[in-house]
């Protein structure tokens, strides 16, 4: 089975080409937004990917360019795949920046994770995200709590697809010691951990407490790569009130070089084996 595409990675991209063809055209938000009666924030919103954009508004915007040719049937063939629906929609009323997110998710090449709290949301059991979700949601009713645990196992389709996501987590000893759930939800989340270390595309290590202070004491981040050269990587991170997408290029590669020194600390893949194997009881 092949992924499908995302819209929310074709949206991005044709974000990126409208500013770009904007500023080849040496025209200010400003001045766009006056040629068209629309207002600068429309335009600043379209360039950024915050609003989707009706197929009729990018024609106008090409018009204003001068984008003609094969070139414009290309980016009115974006547009159209970026109006479409994500496989997530389905699930009914998802929060937007959880939308956008799985999105990105979803058309990503490979993913860089480091979870100093909990396990990620992609190497989870069921019953783990069950217990996950439902204590961030406890003013929720039930249904809301099942339709996220299903949003959330129906996202780690990515691991085992032809075109597999390429995942590489570290997680801190506290992902693997902290008691969730109980026995009878940690020892077998453990134990799919350990199952997971045997998948090609996955690699897990945990950094221990041993390890002492590091750079990313802050908290967990994702760092998302995409196969096309047009795509470039984001930064993703979530705090209790909403969720940060990084895109500027100097940021993104002081996160690589964070992950980078994180893998250095963490304990090489055998050791993470041990240590989870530790952790399960064995």
């Amino acid at each position: 089975m092949t992924r499908e595409t995302s819209p929310t990675v074709r949206r991005r991209r044709l974000a990126s080409e409208l500013r770009r063809l904007r500023e080849r055209a040496h025209m200010t938000i400003e001045q766009v937004a006056e040629r068209l009666g629309w207002s600068a924030t429309k335009v600043s919103r379209i360039e950024t990917s915050r609003v989707g954009v009706a197929l009729r508004d990018v024609g106008l915007l090409l018009d204003l360019y001068a984008v003609e040719g094969a070139k414009r049937e290309e980016l009115l063939d974006l547009a159209r795949d970026a109006q479409k629906k994500g496989w997530w929609h389905a699930f009914g009323d998802i929060p937007t920046e959880y939308a956008a997110y799985i999105g990105l998710e979803a058309e990503a090449a490979s993913m860089r994770s480091f979870a100093p709290q909990v396990v990620p949301g992609l190497l989870q059991t069921e019953a783990y995200a069950r217990a996950i979700i439902r204590s961030g949601l406890v003013i929720s009713p039930q249904g809301e709590v099942e339709r996220r645990v299903e949003v959330r196992m129906e996202r780690q389709r990515l691991l085992c697809q032809d075109d597999a996501l390429r995942l590489w987590a570290i997680l801190d000893e506290a992902a693997i010691r902290r008691d969730i759930g109980g026995g009878e939800v940690m020892r077998p989340q453990l134990e799919h951990l350990l199952q997971l270390t045997d998948h090609p595309n996955v690699t897990i290590q945990v950094l221990p407490f041993s390890a002492g202070a590091h750079p990313a004491t802050n908290g967990a981040f994702e760092i998302l790569e995409f196969p096309e050269p047009a795509d470039p990587d984001v930064v993703f991170v979530e705090n209790l009130t909403g969720s940060l997408y990084i895109e500027r290029e100097t940021d993104i590669y002081q996160y690589a070089m964070i992950f980078d020194h994180l893998r250095a600390r963490a304990a090489d893949p055998d050791e993470t084996r041990r240590l989870i194997a530790l952790a399960a009881g064995h």
